[in-house]
């Protein structure tokens, strides 16, 4: 597998946090962003004395300089390992997010942010878990450990008991997955991360939105529940096809939108450049 480049990210609000690291904070300390002048006596650090604002002060008092620092926030990937995600034409869904982790571990080191990962099938994964990590080595620790997982429980409905590990918490979160859980599913679970900035990741494999060309008998079978069958492909049956998948992605952005998320559709190969313009337009 090739390594992915890393990808420039930003949080659209400030965060909360004493350690320091890259994101705009509301924590005062030793930063560049000045917020006002205080009295020397109440907030007793010389090393900010303001010499010209005290000689300007009518009161006479001396003035020191309160400034915000910037912190660091954890970020975790919840990644879906169900039995959907072992589908592919040219690498599988659950390959596609260990490339994403592999540029996921990049960007954060970059950043200096903590880096974990939660993941799901009809349960929580807990054989998964990795709490977050400040490590250069902490996305490909996550990428051989899906790579190795295994997939095929045939629910994904265990994100709601991931998302409740870190419910309340103030994080990024990426939500890897194909999305094909009931709508009313994963709303719930979404709703668990109301303080965190979630990035919804959908996974797509190429040939999913689009019918196979020409008619005839196809056999198909559930990658879930292993049942096979046939279908006969006419005109109907792929303008349904195609329709399907069109509401199902209009479905899903409504769904992120009314919880102020928005989705990246990652179809095919994880492509930085990309992910990096979503947070320089969210931002």
């Amino acid at each position: 597998m090739s390594t992915p480049g890393d990808f420039h990210y930003r949080m659209p609000q400030r965060v909360g946090g004493q350690r320091p690291g890259a994101h705009r904070s509301s924590t005062t300390g030793s930063g560049q962003e000045f917020i006002a002048h205080q009295n020397l006596f109440d907030r007793p650090d010389p090393r900010r004395l303001d010499l010209r604002a005290s000689l300007r002060d009518p009161e006479q008092r001396w003035l020191v300089r309160v400034t915000r620092q910037r912190a660091g926030i954890p970020v975790y990937l919840l990644a879906d390992v169900s039995a959907s995600m072992n589908f592919g034409s040219d690498a599988s869904k659950l390959e596609r997010v260990a490339e994403f982790a592999r540029s996921l571990g990049d960007s954060t080191f970059r950043m200096g942010d903590a880096l974990g990962m939660l993941a799901f099938d009809r349960h929580e994964r807990t054989d998964l878990m990795l709490a977050p990590m400040r490590s250069r080595g902490a996305g490909l620790l996550i990428s051989e450990s899906l790579l190795q997982a295994r997939a095929d429980q045939a629910s994904s409905a265990g994100l709601e008991e991931a998302c409740a590990r870190i419910a309340g918490r103030q994080a990024l979160v990426f939500v890897a997955s194909d999305f094909h859980a009931p709508l009313a599913q994963l709303g719930a679970a979404l709703d668990l991360l109301s303080h965190a900035q979630v990035v919804p990741m959908v996974i797509w494999d190429e040939v999913e939105p689009e019918p196979p060309r020409g008619d005839g008998l196809l056999a198909v079978r559930d990658i879930e529940s292993g049942h096979r069958r046939g279908l006969w492909l006419r005109p109907l049956i792929r303008r349904r096809w195609s329709e399907a998948f069109a509401q199902r992605r209009a479905d899903l952005q409504q769904l992120f939108a009314d919880r102020g998320m928005r989705p990246f559709f990652m179809t095919g190969r994880f492509d930085a450049d990309a992910l990096s313009r979503y947070f320089f337009e969210a931002a």
